[in-house]
């Protein structure tokens, strides 16, 4: 069997038919925690710091698939081959989409928010290639104009890892703005990616709206049985942050270039990081609209 039932994890979160695999993986990860908790101090500490990391690899799942498909096909990807590189990761793209609703990894209403993303990162993509921002230098039949098909995936794995991680973590949060406010925003950062080349570049100005209304929110995060928490907009920092770093490697794989790296490669300018904290708020703001917020309920620290 695939799936399988049983009562909880280590942090005694219900499983519902999940696959087998991480079943016994969570069965082996509460006795960890069990002996980490009863020795506690830095045991304790090192504990919560892996399982952590373990929980956003977890979360990284569809992108770290999808950066090691482009290094994967960079290095060995034979060059001459009936099916174009570009082709066939638009095909392993497909794969592991299919493969994450098949294995439960994603909800199908995710699905659909992650599907828009999609849509709309594919639509963005078509006309930045169309102005000159950047290039796919390979050949390739799964495109629409110059943008293989894949590229929308890509946009894809920021969704999904946004949509998993919010569940594995727990999210609550403390002034978290409305919906509408946050689309409001959503929608001024998408339309400014295009408008700005013919009008003036409001990314400023949106990036101080955006810190105004996001300023006082906290964000609380379950590693284990408490939770921690950090201001959301360094939270969105930091996710913006690895997608740069990903970003460096799609172009070091030349699987996209920019046109100051069309003779040697060189690192995408950090000033690229303000681009991508803003796109990446377009996907937080689709995955917000899927999950809705709860507010965080803080508890006395002991009872009356």
């Amino acid at each position: 069997m695939f799936f399988a039932r049983r009562p909880s994890t280590s942090d005694g979160k219900q499983l519902k038919y999940v696959w087998w695999p991480y079943v016994v993986l969570a069965q082996r990860e509460a006795r960890i925690a069990q002996a980490a908790e009863a020795r506690g101090g830095w045991r304790l500490w090192l504990y919560e710091f892996a399982r952590f990391g373990a929980k956003q690899a977890w979360a990284c799942l569809f992108g770290g698939a999808m950066v090691a498909l482009l290094i994967g096909t960079w290095l060995w990807y034979p060059k001459d081959a009936p099916l174009a590189r570009y082709d066939f990761l638009v095909i392993a793209s497909v794969v592991i989409q299919v493969a994450m609703l098949v294995f439960r990894l994603e909800t199908w209403e995710e699905a659909k928010v992650i599907l828009l993303f999609h849509v709309t990162g594919t639509i963005m993509e078509v006309f930045k290639t169309y102005v000159g921002s950047w290039q796919y230098p390979d050949a390739g039949i799964l495109k629409i104009g110059s943008v293989p098909l894949f590229s929308g995936f890509m946009y894809a794995s920021i969704g999904s890892y946004i949509a998993r991680v919010w569940r594995l973590f727990d999210f609550s949060f403390v002034n978290h703005p409305s919906f509408r406010v946050t689309a409001a925003i959503s929608f001024a950062i998408y339309i400014n990616f295009f408008t700005h080349h013919y009008f003036f570049d409001f990314r400023w100005i949106i990036l101080a709206v955006l810190v105004v209304a996001f300023r006082k929110t906290t964000i609380y995060f379950r590693i284990r049985r408490h939770h921690r928490h950090m201001p959301l907009l360094l939270g969105f920092f930091l996710v913006a942050l690895f997608i740069w770093f990903a970003e460096n490697i799609g172009t070091f794989t030349q699987t996209w270039i920019y046109p100051t790296q069309t003779g040697v490669w060189q690192m995408v300018p950090f000033g690229k990081l303000i681009a991508w904290y803003l796109l990446m708020i377009i996907s937080y703001v689709m995955v917000s609209f899927v999950n809705k917020p709860q507010s965080h309920v803080v508890k006395p620290l002991h009872n009356p």
